[in-house]
């Protein structure tokens, strides 16, 4: 069984109330991805996950390339904290 996602986000958030960080999107958005793919891997013909999947997996790589530019230290931290290709 999978974390919550409160507890998947809190290594990610800058203060106690951080929801809106660019970190945080991308650790929520990476805890929802993951739980797509699970759900896709015992439910592999349900075609609106499969697309939700693609639009969070896209939304996760223009916020990650956003960072990149903006705070390449925190790109670095979040890419190997996520095991995400950089």
């Amino acid at each position: 069984m999978q974390k919550s996602v409160q507890e998947f986000i809190t290594p990610f958030k800058k203060h106690d109330k951080d929801n809106g960080s660019v970190e945080v999107q991308i650790a929520t958005l990476s805890w929802e991805v993951e739980s797509l793919k699970e759900h896709l891997g015992e439910n592999h013909k349900d075609i609106d996950p499969k697309r939700a999947l693609l639009k969070k997996v896209a939304k996760r790589k223009k916020l990650v390339s956003y960072l990149k530019s903006n705070d390449f230290e925190s790109y670095k931290a979040i890419v190997k904290k996520l095991k995400l290709k950089g």
